[in-house]
């Protein structure tokens, strides 16, 4: 299938590791101008440095935090002067911190909600004036946590959720604009935002990392954990023209491991 991506800017937050350079990875491949960020620049440098070794084709990067306003709008108006336009965007910031209820005060929450929440609301709405031009996708990365409760992650499962109530509003209010928005929710992959959890786990539970991941992968019908550029190809295409009728959805990419419908 041809994507048609070729030339289209496209903008991946959060995207120096993990998730969001697998996005950023595929979406080069696939011809987008793809525009990186993150907060470490010399963590930029060496994602921008594979993904052209990988594709040939080399995207620009923003230093930025994406809790931060100023960020968002010096991201987007990169994108604008490097690309011409911004058709793809890719909402992503790290998870929240581990926890349950009793551990976290107010400055937890609010601290969760602007990084959690309030970073896609800003990004979305910085954007938006660019999607409308010509039309355009939105991928909003989100949790497992959307479907089902996960132990010892409260923050993300208040948080996550209601990023799908925000696209799901989007989809409805934009979409006779071409402008179509998704939510992807991650199971188990191969990134340090996983590796942590396994942290947490082995050492709660006195387990190496290699037991709690063999654990982990024995609850996953597929037996393994994802290769970030998996979950990449997924968003490539719902960032796509290919992608034409398909917004508003939660779709979940964990290899079977969520049991709930």
């Amino acid at each position: 299938m041809e994507l048609n991506l070729n030339g289209k800017g496209a903008l991946v937050f959060a995207s120096s590791a993990g998730l969001g350079k697998g996005c950023a990875l595929e979406l080069a491949r696939e011809g987008a101008r793809v525009v990186l960020v993150a907060r470490e620049e010399n963590r930029l440098r060496a994602a921008q440095s594979e993904i052209e070794r990988e594709t040939g084709n080399r995207p620009d990067y923003v230093v930025g935090d994406v809790s931060k306003t100023d960020s968002i709008v010096t991201a987007i108006n990169t994108t604008i002067d490097k690309c011409g336009s911004l058709y793809a965007l890719v909402c992503n910031a790290g998870g929240p911190p581990a926890g349950t209820f009793a551990k976290f005060d107010d400055d937890a929450w609010r601290q969760a909600f602007e990084l959690t929440l309030m970073s896609i609301v800003r990004s979305v709405r910085e954007a938006l004036p660019y999607l409308e031009e010509n039309g355009g996708r939105v991928v909003t990365i989100a949790s497992s946590s959307t479907r089902m409760a996960l132990p010892n992650l409260l923050l993300s499962n208040v948080f996550r959720t209601g990023i799908t109530g925000l696209v799901k509003s989007l989809a409805i209010e934009y979409g006779d604009r071409d402008i179509l928005l998704n939510v992807l929710c991650p199971g188990r992959f191969d990134t340090d935002r996983v590796a942590q959890l396994d942290g947490i786990r082995a050492k709660r539970e006195s387990l190496s990392l290699e037991e709690v991941k063999t654990l982990e992968q024995k609850a996953i019908p597929v037996g393994r954990y994802g290769d970030p550029k998996e979950f990449g190809r997924v968003a490539a295409f719902l960032c796509s023209p290919a992608n034409t009728y398909v917004t508003g959805q939660t779709i979940l990419v964990d290899g079977a491991l969520t049991t709930c419908y």
